[in-house]
């Protein structure tokens, strides 16, 4: 692929608590919060999103890292430019404030302002609540946004934080005990449902989150484990985003299936569904 133009995206800001950052915008009809993985809103990215907007919602993209639309891959800036562009991102993700990218027990401060921009889509779009997706660094954001019942269908793929370099944080997710009760709380209630979606050989994502995912959430948490031969063989890095870069987008391929269900929790949940107006109560 070629760097995006971001042609057929409206480009606005969002401030919340003395934060500003560019918001990208397309579709109509319910919000659906798409924050995209290292190194930024990549062209893959991008192109998921426009599936969000054509079944029916907004597809609302935050700037939290990267530059828009650039191509991660080697052949549209070179093997070096490509690299230096993963990580220098990274990096300043590390010294970063807003990301925490090694404790545990807690989220990353972002979500506060994620949270923000959902109540305040949900308010413009309209309809029954928001929906999100957090990839690879932002893959668990989803679930601590979910604290907020106007978030009616979480998506986590490829929930990578923290990063998973001791065996503890390889049993854990990034969200606090707090966030995680209420969150908890909601899927007894039967109020969510949480899809989650990693490759089983994803280093960033080992099996021992997801088992401890589903030992906190129960069967409200729905997942999605791909074998590493269902990834794009063209893909650059090893098996890791299921639905932008190691997407396979041709029917009966367990990726583009896993897309597909993303794409049916959005309708099933935003689209078809009517619950009761729901309040916020948390986090905010």
């Amino acid at each position: 692929m070629a760097d995006h133009g971001l042609a057929g995206f409206e480009r606005t800001t969002f401030t919340h608590d003395g934060v500003t950052r560019k918001v990208l915008r397309r579709g109509t009809g319910p919000a659906v919060v798409v924050m995209s993985e290292v190194p930024g809103i990549t062209p893959k990215v991008l192109e998921f999103a426009e599936r969000v907007a054509a079944i029916g919602c907004t597809a609302v993209l935050p700037v939290l890292f990267g530059t828009p639309g650039r191509d991660p891959h080697p052949s549209a800036h070179g093997r070096w430019g490509a690299r230096a562009y993963v990580g220098s991102t990274f990096l300043k993700l590390c010294v970063s404030r807003e990301f925490t990218l090694f404790a545990t027990g807690r989220s990353s401060p972002v979500v506060g302002w994620l949270r923000a921009l959902a109540a305040q889509e949900h308010e413009r779009c309209g309809g029954p609540g928001v929906g999100a997706i957090g990839m690879c660094a932002t893959g668990g954001f989803a679930l601590a946004m979910a604290t907020d019942e106007r978030l009616l269908a979480p998506v986590l793929s490829q929930p990578s934080l923290p990063l998973p370099v001791t065996a503890s944080r390889r049993h854990t997710i990034d969200i606090s005990p707090a966030e995680l009760a209420v969150v908890k709380d909601r899927c007894a209630r039967g109020d969510l449902r949480v899809l989650g979606m990693r490759f089983r050989g994803d280093r960033f994502v080992p099996g021992e989150r997801f088992a401890a995912l589903r030992r906190e959430l129960g069967d409200a948490f729905i997942a999605v484990e791909l074998d590493d031969a269902d990834g794009n063989p063209e893909a650059i890095a090893a098996p890791h985003s299921v639905v932008t870069e190691h997407l396979i987008d041709e029917p009966g391929q367990p990726t583009r299936t896993a897309l597909d269900e993303v794409l049916d929790l959005f309708r099933t949940r935003l689209l078809t569904e009517k619950p009761d107006a729901p309040g916020n109560e948390s986090g905010n």
